[in-house]
């Protein structure tokens, strides 16, 4: 924070109707995860290792030497603090960098934690605790990345030596991509087709070791280097995202992740009594995750937009008196609030989520497999959701910052380039709405047999009441009623599903439908994901929520929220006839009202983030609004500006100025 300064947005913070102290534990979920990641974003924000203003200047190398560096000081601190593994996890997402470590403690120990037998936890997760080795996860191939299935790296089994033979049979089995393999990993869980005689037996997760544990030099067998630079300026160009392949190299048997299937000492391939279904549960618990980081990433791009959008001024002067600041104008209200609200909508889902991972989790203990479909199918859907509109969100708040927008130092352009790879990563966002509306057309087309639909499908069990309500409203303030605004959505949703499964049952057969069809499958897909989440918002508001005017801002910002996709998806509501034009018309009147609503209490509800500068990393988005003076001495920084007449100036352009080009005689 630094010396004390003016508060430029003081009077905007002085107009806010709510208590903001109290919406910020709202935000963190509880006044515990408050208090801990405030204590651990205060931590790296005073810590100048952390500083990450220069990230623009530095070449590949300095840049992921520097990542190094902040991973070894982050781990450094980690140990000396004593933090607990939660408030490890903050600490490192405080950093704000993306680096091999994500990988490690997010994918590789998991991996091992929810494949490994008791005894491969035993001997590899202390290791991996104490940062002794280094993780990694290899999956994704050069010519395979969502089709799992396809995948070509071979792990055959050699009976004569108990061992598994991994190898690379062809270029596109390279593994390509993984995080943290290119330059820092020592191991890799590596998934490969398991061969045993002449049968296949599937893909597998192998723990394989890459590098020597004294020099870091990769063993023999394997070749292994990084993919090279990627779209963005420094953003995800930290990490040392990887390619590997295997010439026939040799690992023990029981470096298989043996959990659900075995390998005999005599080369028998065994399924164990564990279910398979509980590698789904680990899918679920990444998914939940990343959905929770789109409200972070969305909620950081909001944040600097709207103390933007109020410092900056632009038109309307009169009499020589200041010009309108730009988060008066309507336009600008249009594209911002909704994406405000979202922030908010997404923050509740993911909430609700962690919630649901822990049910899934506890009913898989207990062997009852009756809700993972859906609930499978709800976080791949709701990961596609929330990633796609994170990444137009936060580019969309780049343009509502203007010119200076496309600034490096607004933080805007990192945010974007280091986020939008996770509209591909954990499933590709296309695929895993195709992966919802299977399991809506199945839920469709069980209606009439008895099978109740559960979860978030449960909806589809009134399909006769939702084919043919009618929405109620009359006037613009009827739209406030949640109960109008469920149904809805509800009916959209229903009436999507249902005529999708008429047109699929008149083909000739299920899987031509799906491929003929997919383009109106993925929008029913949709559908019914904006209607979790609407309705997740609506339970949100249902709960015990203290704080003066707390409730009521989180009413407003619900009702934004699904009114803005009604709107934007009107054609949708129209074309079902799930409220008629006039409605629609009424609903756009009443969106209007509320973004005056929302207008007085727009800084203070980005304030309820509880966001350090540091971790905003954006000039535009400082607390104290003090805009243009900053960016003027960021200007400065910048090498170019290390001397007056540039590097190259005698050889190029003082000839051009001087008429002194030697021209070659022709």
């Amino acid at each position: 924070m630094g010396e004390v300064q003016t508060d430029h947005l003081a009077h905007e913070r002085g107009r806010a109707e709510f208590d903001v102290e109290a919406m910020k534990i709202v935000w963190a979920g509880s006044k515990q995860a408050f208090d801990l990641s405030d204590r651990m974003a205060r931590v790296v924000a005073s810590d100048p290792v952390f500083r990450k203003d220069n990230r623009a200047m530095l070449g590949r190398k300095e840049l992921f030497k520097n990542t190094m560096r902040k991973a070894a000081h982050a781990w450094k601190r980690i140990i000396e603090l004593r933090l607990s593994e939660e408030e490890a996890s903050r600490f490192r997402a405080f950093v704000d960098e993306p680096a091999f470590t994500d990988l490690h403690w997010g994918m590789f120990v998991p991996a091992i934690k929810g494949q490994g037998t008791d005894e491969q936890q035993q001997k590899w997760l202390p290791l991996a605790y104490k940062m002794q080795i280094v993780g990694c996860y290899a999956q994704t191939e050069l010519g395979h990345g969502s089709n799992v299935q396809g995948l070509e790296t071979t792990a055959t089994f050699d009976p004569k030596s108990d061992e598994f033979v991994i190898n690379s049979p062809t270029l596109t089995s390279s593994k390509w991509w993984p995080g943290g393999l290119g330059k820092a990993s020592t191991h890799a869980v590596v998934y490969a087709r398991l061969i045993i005689g002449n049968q296949h037996h599937g893909v597998h997760g192998f723990i394989v070791q890459l590098r020597s544990l004294d020099n870091h030099v990769p063993l023999p067998g394997i070749t292994v280097g990084d993919i090279g630079m990627k779209f963005g300026n420094g953003a995800y160009n930290t990490m040392d995202n990887g390619v590997l392949r295997f010439d026939n190299v040799r690992i023990p048997r029981n470096q298989m992740l043996m959990r659900v299937s075995q390998v005999t000492r005599e080369g028998r391939f065994v399924q164990s009594n564990v279910p398979r279904q509980l590698i789904y549960g680990t899918m679920v618990y990444v998914r939940q995750t990343i959905v929770s980081d789109a409200s972070i990433a969305l909620s950081r791009a909001v944040c600097v937009a709207t103390r933007y959008s109020a410092v900056r001024r632009q038109f309307g002067a009169k009499n020589g008196g200041l010009e309108t600041q730009v988060i008066d104008y309507k336009t600008q209200q249009n594209r911002l609030f909704p994406l405000l609200a979202s922030a908010y909508a997404f923050r509740f889902v993911g909430e609700w989520l962690k919630w649901l991972y822990t049910d899934v989790t506890q009913r898989l203990q207990a062997k009852d497999f009756s809700t993972l479909p859906e609930a499978h199918a709800c976080t791949a859907g709701l990961k596609s959701l929330t990633t796609s509109f994170t990444a137009d969100g936060i580019e969309e708040c780049r343009k509502l910052c203007g010119g200076h927008g496309y600034l490096f130092s607004s933080g805007l352009p990192e945010l974007f380039a280091a986020y939008v790879p996770s509209c591909t990563y954990e499933g590709d966002n296309y695929i895993l709405q195709l992966q919802v509306a299977r399991i809506l057309m199945k839920t469709v087309s069980q209606l009439g047999s008895g099978v109740q639909p559960v979860g978030t499908t449960a909806y589809l069990g009134r399909v006769e009441h939702l084919m043919q309500c009618q929405c109620s409203v009359q006037k613009a303030e009827d739209w406030l009623k949640p109960s109008t605004i469920q149904e809805a959505f509800e009916a959209r949703a229903t009436r999507m599903a249902v005529a999708c499964a008429q047109k699929l049952s008149t083909m000739p057969n299920q899987e031509e439908g799906f491929a003929e069809l997919s383009a109106d499958l993925v929008e029913v897909a949709i559908a019914h994901c904006q209607l979790i989440v609407v309705s997740k918002f609506i339970e949100k508001l249902q709960q015990d929520i203290p704080g003066k005017g707390v409730r009521k801002q989180l009413e407003v910002l619900c009702n934004v929220y699904a009114l803005s996709l009604l709107h934007k998806h009107q054609g949708d509501f129209l074309a079902t006839g799930s409220i008629t034009p006039e409605q629609a018309s009424l609903a756009n009147d009443q969106l209007r009202h509320l973004y005056d609503q929302v207008r007085p209490n727009a800084v203070a509800l980005v304030d309820a983030f509880n966001y350090t500068d540091h971790y905003l990393g954006s000039v535009l988005g400082r607390y104290d609004g003090n805009v243009y003076p900053k960016l003027y001495e960021e200007a400065w920084k910048d090498p170019l500006n290390d001397s007056d007449v540039p590097d190259g100036y005698n050889e190029y352009l003082r000839p051009m100025l001087k008429q002194q080009l030697h021209l070659a005689r022709l």
